[in-house]
This record gives C-alpha cells, structure tokens and sequence, in this order.
C-alpha cells in the first residue's frame, strides 16, 4: 500500500484557505498605537473624573479650596523626553499649575508608580521606576501632537482638563480660578463640546482622517466618548 499523494485542486484549495485565514487573523495581530492611545487617554480622563467625583476637597475654612480639584495636564517637558505626556494630578500645595510628586495620583494598578508619564526631573521624569510609561502617550503610542478645540480652546495652548465634584469638566489649570468657576472674567467650564485631538503628525490642523482621532468631553455632564 501508499499513501496517496495530493493533487493539484487540493493543493490549490488549501493554499486558499490558508490565504483568507491570513487575510482575516492578521490584521487583527497588528498594532493600531493611535487607537491604544485614544483609548489610554480616555480612561486617564475618565479616572481623573471620577477621583475628582470621589475626593471631597470642599473646605469651609480656605477661601481657594477649588484650586485643588483633580486635573489633567497635558505636557511636553524635558523631563517626559520632549514627548507629549499626561500626568493625573491635585494642586494641593503651591497650587501653582506644576505637579509635586505628593500631589500626583497613584497608579491604581501599581501603587508603586504615579499616573504621569514624566513630568521634570525635579518631580518625576519619564523612564524612572515611580512613572507609568502608557501615560507618555508620545513615546508608548507615537502621538506627535495634542490639539484642544471647540469648547476646551486656550489661546495660550495651555492644555488642562478638570473636573469638578458632581463631575462638570473645566479647561485650563484649576489652579487659575479665582472662584469655583471664573478666571477672572472668563468662565473656565466647557460649555459647549470640547474636542481633544490626538495625532501622530507633528501638526494636527495637517492631519488626515487616518493620521488623528477625536475624544470628545460633552459640557455639563462631562461624559468623554469619541467622535
């Protein structure tokens, strides 16, 4: 007796097969880093908000209690490798803007790490042990720029996102409020919808449909979806 070999048609078939298998398994093997970093930035959002929905600043006895809501910010310092990169933070000491190394949230996943991606050398820089390396969104998820638009635009670019206590979002840094919503006389909520754009072009308003993706924040519910 022999083994019957196979013959042409079968070859052909199986080679078929094995070719729509590829076509079907591979593209979902490979790395879309844009939409990992969409989504990374949206649940450090998410979780900002619901700390700040969490975390009881009020306090009856200090007149700027609301510079100490939990915030966002948005960076690119020497110290996250002049890469864009987030850091989860509470202005709780010289409420002046700049994260402290006690002010920044812990990583819920690894208490042995803060929710920054590098901020300066002087509190936490991008590769040492105490960061969190998917919050250097520039470096982990190649996103070259980060624009702020609709009802979160700053003419000064200064790119921070709060959120209050029953979770209403605010632009800019809270601590340059100088009542629970007002800089002066600009009122910081967003109140219309804020559009952050994250693109791995280093000029977002050059970017194609493929080269960006839009998270949006809605006003007064703060619910953060994509476009």
């Amino acid at each position: 007796m022999y083994k019957k070999a196979f013959t042409m048609l079968e070859l052909i078939i199986v080679l078929v097969v094995v070719g729509i298998l590829t076509g079907v398994i591979l593209p979902r093997l490979e790395r879309d880093p844009l939409r990992e970093g969409t989504n990374q930035v949206i649940r450090s959002l998410q979780y900002t908000q619901h700390l700040a929905m969490n975390n009881d600043i009020y306090n009856a006895s200090d007149p700027t209690w609301f510079k100490e809501r939990w915030q966002m910010k948005f960076s690119k310092t020497v110290g996250s490798g002049s890469k864009w990169s987030c850091t989860i933070y509470s202005d709780r000491l010289n409420q002046d803007g700049v994260p402290n190394i006690s002010e920044i949230a812990l990583n819920p996943i690894d208490h042995n790490r803060k929710l920054t991606g590098g901020y300066s050398a002087t509190t936490i820089a991008f590769g040492e042990s105490d960061s969190t390396a998917e919050m250097n969104i520039g470096n982990t998820y190649k996103i070259l720029d980060v624009d702020f638009l609709g009802g979160c635009a700053s003419g000064d670019g200064r790119k921070w996102i709060s959120f209050d206590h029953i979770g209403r979002p605010y632009y800019r840094g809270a601590h340059l409020l100088d009542t629970p919503t007002m800089d002066g006389l600009q009122d910081r909520r967003i109140l219309s919808q804020c559009q952050i754009v994250l693109c791995t072009v280093a000029d977002c308003t050059m970017a194609t449909a493929e080269e960006k993706r839009v998270i949006v924040i809605e006003p007064e519910t703060g619910y953060i979806h994509l476009l």
